[in-house]
């Protein structure tokens, strides 16, 4: 028989939850790539890596609390904990290679076009290997239409995003490019969760093993959780980004007050010495003057008239 599929267990918590979760790791990786545009003589592949893992993480976080609002109303869910790390593992490393390609060969069209499409098939491949990793006591089905259409989804949300990754540098821009990055991947996921229906066994045949999302999910969200914390925190603390591109070379106000326009000083001092000198062997000619008049006659006081 036809089970009864419900994507919203909790309500609108875990589809407010994901969303907030694909916003945060979109959010963090565009810093960290912009971070390496800004400048060129940081570590670009650990900035690059570190964006990378960090989007990689927010999208499966995003699908799999998503995830947990997921039941069938006939049979319980399980989850393959194989399957649900490998998942984790092909999002990080498909962004991955979508952000090194536009990050070291420039974000021309060509280059946009094919990083988009590889990172946007292997999120896809993320959810759908996601959902291979349930188990449950029936068979899980699929509408062609709607999967194309998140795939299709997929990859304009990934190229979109890579382009906003080499194009914005702003803030507020990549505040809001994360936004909107965070509609696409949670609609592409709830596109696909809308092809799935599910024919349930008889109760009293097979069986199945597994997790429960809970007890899986739960604490394997806990680490990509952690490590978008703890990226986070380096984007938060790095001074380059939180002062931007045009006050990173600029003097410090305290510096420019201790620190006078070069040769100013010294050309000053030198002024100052000069006259100084100056003055002092005027002195010193005048001293030479007043010793010689009385032996000189050439010095001697003019006589005034005889009477």
């Amino acid at each position: 028989m036809e089970g009864t599929v419900d994507g919203f267990r909790y309500g609108a918590v875990t589809p407010v939850a994901a969303y907030l979760m694909a916003c945060l790791g979109g959010a963090l990786g565009l810093r960290c790539i912009v971070r390496t545009l800004l400048s060129t003589q940081s570590w670009k592949a650990g900035w690059l890596a570190l964006g990378a893992a960090s989007i990689g993480c927010g999208i499966w976080t995003m699908h799999f609390i998503a995830m947990i609002g997921f039941q069938v109303v006939e049979t319980r869910v399980r989850y393959d904990a194989g399957l649900t790390v490998l998942s984790l593992a092909v999002a990080i490393v498909v962004v991955g290679i979508g952000v090194f390609i536009v990050g070291y060969r420039g974000a021309s069209t060509l280059n946009l076009s094919f990083a988009g499409v590889i990172t946007g098939l292997g999120v896809a491949a993320m959810h759908y290997l996601g959902m291979a990793a349930l188990h449950l006591n029936g068979t899980i089905r699929y509408d062609a239409v709607a999967v194309a259409l998140s795939v299709v989804i997929a990859i304009v949300a990934a190229t979109a995003a890579l382009w906003a990754a080499v194009t914005i540098r702003g803030f507020v821009t990549s505040l809001g490019a994360s936004l909107i990055m965070g509609v696409a991947v949670t609609g592409m996921h709830y596109t696909g969760m809308s092809a799935v229906s599910v024919h349930v066994h008889d109760r009293t045949g097979g069986s199945w093993a597994g997790d429960s999302p809970t007890s899986l999910l739960l604490p394997m969200l806990l680490g990509p959780a952690i490590f978008l914390l703890l990226a986070g925190v380096v984007v938060m603390f790095d001074p380059l980004l939180v002062l931007g591109e045009g006050d990173w070379n600029r003097p410090s106000a305290s510096t420019a007050r201790t620190a006078p326009p070069s040769g100013s000083l010294f050309e000053g001092q030198e002024d100052q010495e000069g006259q100084k000198g100056g003055k002092g062997r005027k002195d010193q000619e005048a001293r030479v003057i007043h010793a010689r008049a009385p032996q000189d006659p050439q010095w001697a006081a003019p006589h005034g008239p005889r009477r």
